[in-house]
């Protein structure tokens, strides 16, 4: 895991390494300018890091490494590009602050099993500076928020492109419940005979026998299962219902995670599932509602804050001495939304509302009026008139498809921007051997 977060970080911190070393050699070879970039350049050090990152992880990923020479023009366009997006965040004023900074590093940290502390430790191992790792941070930052600016605004997904993919059959697929499951395999032979067949059964049986009394599946799987994913406990990941025998999906959709089902005749031996995790679906989404009603009473350059207060307690005294709330609310309340309907908000989502509005509404009983609180709005006093859980699962259906569409769209528009600002940029390539003309 630290290796992978290492090599993340790697394009920057490595030159600083280098550089680190440059300074007590002897002889300093001179840094020159391989591209201009509009008001920027890209320099030679930079282009050898990064060439330098990519071979690395070609390496490791077990390829053939190809020579510099063969990287370093699409090294080059691909620090081009980063620069352009740089220097749009900056003629756009994106600041990262130091807080929001300390933030992702130490989220980064912890993603990958970390301190703060083992994270520096682990960066120094590899000889690189936590310096340039925010460094590094901060341009991914930086860059991020270029897009969201510049590429998720041009996105528009209408309510007709979320109906039409609702009823795809590509939709329904994505749509469907997931599952993430583990498996063990107890093979029978190519051509088995009755015999082969009732060992196989009887070892899975056993199996799943010792499974119900408890022991644990990973184990067993590990030392039982003929699966390829034996050694990984028969882990197999997340699985889409719809990409599942249909007698698979029918029986996992009934069981809750955890449940191991019985042993399952498939055509080459028996299989035991155990259900992990589930995601997705159709399952129902229940979201909690109020019906409430308030009065609103706002400070103003004619009444002060301690007025405001005062007329807020004597409006909760008249109506603990059997006022009617809707009347006063209707005389009162400067709330425009809701005053004319006796201050009833009828049925709202409490994420909706801010949060000492919502904590008032929590801890009040249905039917008792609250004391007079105070919200960015001005004074309030409230009552809960119901509670209810409203099944939104279509609209929570409807969300994530939107959320599909727009990641899909997101994906084509950034590949189109990226080449816009690429073909309208001032570019001149000084690379040796390479075109060196203004592109």
């Amino acid at each position: 895991m630290k290796t992978k977060l290492i090599d993340r970080l790697r394009p920057v911190l490595l030159g600083a390494a280098l550089l680190s070393g440059a300074v007590h050699a002897a002889v300093q070879p001179l840094d020159r300018v391989v591209a201009i970039v509009d008001n920027d350049v890209v320099m030679q050090s930079q282009l050898d890091q990064r060439v330098h990152e990519v071979q690395q992880t070609i390496a490791k990923r077990g390829g053939g490494v190809p020579p510099s020479g063969a990287l370093q023009q699409q090294v080059l366009e691909r620090l081009i590009v980063e620069n352009l997006q740089l220097q749009i965040g900056e003629r756009s004023g994106i600041r990262i602050t130091d807080e929001e900074l300390n933030q992702a590093i130490a989220t980064i940290a912890q993603r990958n099993g970390m301190s703060l502390e083992q994270f520096r430790a682990a960066l120094a191992h590899d000889g690189l500076s936590f310096d340039d790792a925010r460094e590094q941070v901060k341009r991914e930052m930086i860059i991020s928020r270029v897009r969201q600016r510049r590429v998720a605004e041009r996105i528009q997904v209408s309510e007709q492109e979320v109906k039409n993919f609702l009823n795809s059959d590509m939709g329904k697929m994505q749509m469907s419940e997931e599952y993430r499951l583990a498996n063990i395999l107890i093979p029978t032979p190519e051509a088995a005979n009755s015999d082969d067949i009732q060992k196989a059964a009887r070892k899975v049986g056993d199996l799943y026998q010792q499974l119900r009394q408890g022991a644990d599946f990973g184990q067993l799987a590990i030392a039982n299962s003929a699966s390829e994913n034996a050694l990984e406990g028969g882990e197999m990941g997340w699985r889409k219902a719809a990409q599942l025998p249909p007698d698979f999906a029918k029986m996992l959709s009934s069981m809750a995670v955890g449940d191991i089902t019985q042993p399952i005749r498939i055509p080459n031996g028996f299989i035991l599932l155990k259900l992990e995790e589930k995601r997705g679906g159709g399952e129902n989404v229940l979201r909690d509602e109020v019906h409430v009603r308030h009065i609103l009473i706002k400070p103003s350059e004619i009444r002060s804050e301690a007025a405001t207060k005062q007329l807020a307690e004597r409006l909760y005294e008249r109506i603990q001495n059997g006022e009617d709330f809707a009347e006063l609310a209707k005389s009162f309340s400067e709330d425009p939304g809701s005053a004319l309907n006796g201050g009833d908000l009828n049925w709202v989502d409490p994420n909706s509302l801010v949060p000492e509005f919502r904590e008032q509404m929590a801890n009040a009983q249905q039917g008792v009026v609250t004391k007079p609180f105070k919200t960015q709005y001005g004074w309030h006093v409230l009552e809960v008139l119901g509670r209810r859980a409203t099944d939104s699962t279509e609209q929570a259906r409807e969300q994530q498809a939107m959320n599909v569409l727009r990641n899909r769209k997101y994906d084509e528009e950034l590949q189109t921007w990226l080449r816009q600002i690429r073909d309208e940029a001032y570019v001149e390539i000084k690379l040796p051997g390479a075109d060196q003309a203004a592109q």
